[in-house]
């Protein structure tokens, strides 16, 4: 008889806080889960880096955990998405799912005028990675991209609230929305931090697409098909390891996103 896998951890990492809209969209939707996080905190952001190191940064800590029998893991990172995913599913034989192609659907779901807007750091903008996931489901699609480097400082400083974050979203958003956009991906799983904060800009005519609620509910849909659902009788947590302490990722948490964390280590897990 084959081992059950069922009640194995869900494995997220992230490079650092943002991830954890991830893993609180997956503690509402799938409340019986284990989940355990890896924030790459010693090494964020992952945006400016290239693909040769975002990739071994993402096999690294898909590495780690396995090591904690995770029955899945989930990149709850956009960079590491557009860059790791695809060596991920020929490295890893767990199921890997990350954050772009569920944007992508939504976005395609979303959209009326078919004028879609994404914003993202500048390795994910620059992969072209949602321009071909969004092109792939809908040809018609026009979609216009905006690099915005100073977004994630901003997010792990906890700013989320704050005239000069407001400045710089106007100066990325201003010049997107001039494009006729009637949907807008958040493409880096920290955005939905600033979701209030974006959507006093963008206004009630644009939708905003949430790369980690529709990451989530990709992860419950992979579960279910692969029969590795937790049952339903038993109460999930969230377990969370840093490579380098940070005082904003547990105030993000317990502030921003009302998230209970069960248990935080921190290691040395960032190879030189």
């Amino acid at each position: 008889m084959p081992p059950d896998h069922s009640r194995a951890p869900i494995g997220v990492f992230d490079s650092g806080i943002g991830g954890l809209t991830v893993a609180a969209s997956l503690r509402r939707l799938l409340p019986s889960e284990k989940i355990l996080y890896i924030g790459d905190t010693a090494r964020v952001p992952y945006g400016g880096k290239s693909r040769a190191t975002v990739e071994r940064y993402s096999l690294e800590l898909g590495e780690l955990l396995l090591a904690e029998h995770a029955k899945i893991i989930v990149v709850a990172c956009n960079t590491a998405s557009a860059l790791g995913v695809p060596r991920m599913k020929e490295v890893f034989r767990v199921p890997v799912q990350g954050v772009i192609l569920p944007g992508a659907k939504a976005a395609v779901s979303s959209t009326k005028n078919k004028i879609i807007g994404v914003i993202g750091t500048r390795a994910t903008i620059a992969s072209g990675a949602y321009e071909r996931a969004i092109l792939d489901i809908d040809p018609a699609a026009r979609i216009h991209c905006t690099a915005c480097p100073l977004l994630v400082p901003l997010i792990e400083e906890g700013l989320f609230d704050d005239p000069v974050t407001d400045q710089i979203l106007a100066r990325y958003l201003v010049p997107l929305l001039s494009k006729g956009i009637d949907t807008l991906v958040l493409g880096c799983t920290h955005y939905p931090l600033l979701k209030p904060a974006i959507a006093k800009i963008a206004g009630p005519s644009v939708s905003l697409v949430d790369s980690a609620e529709n990451c989530a509910l990709a992860v419950q849909t992979l579960l279910r098909d692969a029969q590795l659902s937790t049952p339903a009788n038993l109460s999930g947590q969230l377990d969370v390891a840093l490579t380098d302490a940070t005082e904003g990722f547990l105030r993000t948490a317990a502030q921003a996103l009302e998230l209970k964390i069960n248990q935080v280590t921190l290691g040395d897990t960032a190879r030189k």
